[in-house]
């Protein structure tokens, strides 16, 4: 850890701008899992690829790159494609997949899941909007009245309304409505509950929380996707575990 020096808050800050100048790029994330979802054109396959890579973001991240990697090739390297246009037998190509506790089983809802969902909807983003948050009103304002993501001072009535259409809901509520609206399945397997976590069960969603961010998030180094435009960068949640904790207390950001 670097030493904090005199003037507490300007070298806090110089520290953290020197960190983001380091890790957010595009020569950090080749080894990173966002490098799987950076192989997609098409937005689907790119939410589909980076949803399974956050979620088996466990270990090692070459291991992590490497069973993604063969899961996607089970899907032809185009899973959008294959979950919306698979027939019962193509099903067999994902049979004995396996990455520590994940397993054939809960992939297999998974993909049920994503079918069913892309049935209804174009995106992923709409299974964290949950219903205070009035998706087809959301949509139909912000396209008509934008309100860019780097918008320093909020002037007007319209920018005032656009940020309150944004705001409806924070991501706690829209995690939670996640994991409800994921098993809404009768016939979910209880054991792949475990894979999709909630602030319900008072957890930090790390998993979650960090594909959220490759999904919203967007600036101009391009490592973030910022393909959803309907839940907003501030949005976002840091989630506090015990290692952030402890850089935090170094920092003196907490105490």
């Amino acid at each position: 850890m670097e030493r904090i020096f005199t003037d507490r808050q300007t070298d806090i800050k110089d520290f953290l701008d020197r960190k983001v100048e380091e890790y957010n790029r595009l020569s950090f994330i080749e080894n990173d899992p966002i490098c799987i979802p950076h192989r997609f054109e098409r937005k689907q396959d790119r939410e589909i690829a980076a949803f399974f890579a956050a979620i088996l973001a466990w270990g090692q991240r070459k291991t992590i790159i490497n069973k993604c990697t063969e899961l996607l090739a089970r899907m032809d390297g185009a899973p959008f494609d294959f979950i919306r246009n698979h027939r019962e037998t193509d099903l067999k190509s994902l049979l004995g997949f396996k990455h520590r506790t994940f397993n054939d089983t809960d992939l297999l809802y998974f993909v049920s899941f994503f079918r069913l969902h892309y049935e209804r909807y174009n995106s992923l983003e709409d299974a964290f909007l949950p219903p205070s948050a009035n998706p087809a009103f959301r949509a139909e304002y912000m396209e008509a009245y934008p309100v860019t993501a780097d918008a320093e001072e909020v002037t007007s009535p319209t920018c005032l309304l656009g940020r309150l259409a944004q705001s409806r809901f924070d991501m706690e509520e829209g995690l939670i409505h996640f994991r409800n609206y994921f098993f809404s399945q009768a016939d979910y397997p209880l054991r792949t509950r475990k894979h999709i976590s909630s602030p319900a069960q008072n957890s930090a969603c790390k998993r979650l929380n960090m594909f959220l961010r490759w999904m919203v998030r967007r600036d101009e180094r391009g490592v973030d996707f910022g393909l959803w435009h309907r839940i907003a960068p501030f949005q976002l949640i840091c989630p506090c575990d015990v290692h952030v904790e402890r850089v935090a207390r170094k920092l003196g950001l907490i105490q």
